[in-house]
C-alpha cells in the first residue's frame, strides 16, 4: 500500500506535500493501461440482483456517491461497503483513498492483511492522509482529476463547514470530467434527518450485521445492513442486507432478505452494543 502523507503539518498544504501528492498521482498516471475503456462503462452492479433492478441497473460510474456511518461504531461497515462498492466501480484499476489523520486514533489504521482479506490488492491502493477535512477534501479533488484513477474514497469526519453543497458540486464536476468515480465516506453524522443538500448521485447509509460463522466457528463474510437514502434515477428509502463476497468480488442478499422482502429501514443497534446473537451467528466488520 503506497502511503502519502499529505498536509500533516497545518489547513494549509505545503510545496513539499503538494508536490508528493502530485508525484504519486504522476505514477499511477505513468501506469495507465488498456482498463481505461472497461471503466468508462456508465454503470457499475452491485452483483445483487434485487438491489441492482431497485437502481435501474446500478450505480454510476464518474460522479459522486456518499456512504454515511450514523455513530463511529458503524465506521466498519461504512468504510466496507464502500470499500466493497469502490471494488466493483474500479474493474481493476488504481484506487486512492484520502482521510483525516485523527481517525487512526479513533477508528484504527487500514490494515494490509485485512485489506487483502477482503479482496484488495494493496499495490493498487494509495493512502492520502490530511490533518483536517479542507486538506482531506483538497486531496479528493486532486485525485478526481487523475483520469487514470478508476476510484477515489473520501473520508471525513462529522459536518464540517469545509463540507458543504459547493465542495460536493467541485468534486462531482471533477468526476465527470476525468472519469473517476468518488465515494464520500462520512463517519458520525448521526441520524441526519434532514441531510444537507448535495451533488451526490446516490447516498447510502451502512450499519454492521451479523454474519454466518464458517466451520469452526471461523468468521464469515462480512456483511452489511444498508439503507438507499437517495437516488437520482428515483428509488429511495430501500433496505437491504448484502454479504460481500470477496472471491467472487460482488454483493449477494442474505437469506433475511431474500425470504422477508424487507423494505424500510432498520432499526439501529443497541447502544451498548449488546445483543442476542441467533446460534452459528456472530458479529462481523
Amino acid at each position: 500500500m503506497h502511503a502519502i502523507n499529505a498536509w500533516r503539518g497545518g489547513g494549509a498544504p505545503c510545496a513539499k506535500d503538494l508536490a508528493a501528492l502530485r508525484l504519486a498521482l504522476a505514477r499511477i498516471e505513468a501506469r495507465r493501461d488498456g482498463g481505461s475503456q472497461m471503466a468508462s462503462r456508465e454503470h457499475f452492479s452491485l452483483g445483487a440482483p434485487e438491489v441492482d433492478a431497485v437502481l435501474g441497473g446500478g450505480l454510476n460510474r464518474a460522479c459522486l456517491h456518499e456512504v454515511l456511518a450514523p455513530r463511529g461504531a458503524d465506521w466498519s461497515a461504512a468504510a466496507g461497503f464502500g470499500l466493497a462498492l469502490a471494488l466493483r466501480a474500479a474493474s481493476g484499476r488504481p484506487v486512492l483513498w484520502a482521510r483525516q489523520d485523527f481517525l487512526e486514533s479513533e477508528t484504527g489504521r487500514l490494515n494490509g492483511v485485512g485489506l487483502v482479506e477482503f479482496g484488495v490488492d494493496p499495490a493498487a491502493l494509495s493512502l492520502v492522509r490530511g490533518r483536517d477535512a479542507e486538506a482531506v477534501l483538497r486531496a479528493g479533488v486532486d485525485a478526481a482529476r487523475c483520469k487514470s484513477l478508476g476510484v477515489a474514497l473520501i473520508e471525513i469526519f462529522g459536518a464540517p463547514r469545509a463540507l458543504d453543497l459547493t465542495a460536493t458540486l467541485r468534486l462531482a464536476r471533477s468526476a465527470e470530467s476525468s472519469g473517476v468515480t468518488l465515494f464520500l465516506l462520512r463517519i458520525c453524522v448521526g441520524e441526519m434527518t434532514r441531510a444537507p443538500p448535495s451533488a451526490a448521485v446516490s447516498r447510502w447509509r451502512a450499519r454492521a450485521q451479523n454474519s454466518q460463522a464458517l466451520l469452526a466457528n471461523a468468521p464469515g463474510a462480512p456483511r452489511f445492513s444498508v439503507t438507499l437514502l437517495r437516488h437520482r434515477g428515483g428509488a429511495a428509502d430501500r433496505s437491504w442486507r448484502l454479504e460481500w463476497q470477496r472471491d467472487r468480488g460482488f454483493f449477494c442478499e442474505t437469506a433475511e432478505t431474500r425470504h422477508a422482502a424487507l423494505s424500510g429501514s432498520f432499526p439501529a443497534l443497541p447502544a451498548d452494543g449488546a445483543l442476542a446473537l441467533p446460534s452459528g451467528q456472530r458479529r462481523a466488520g
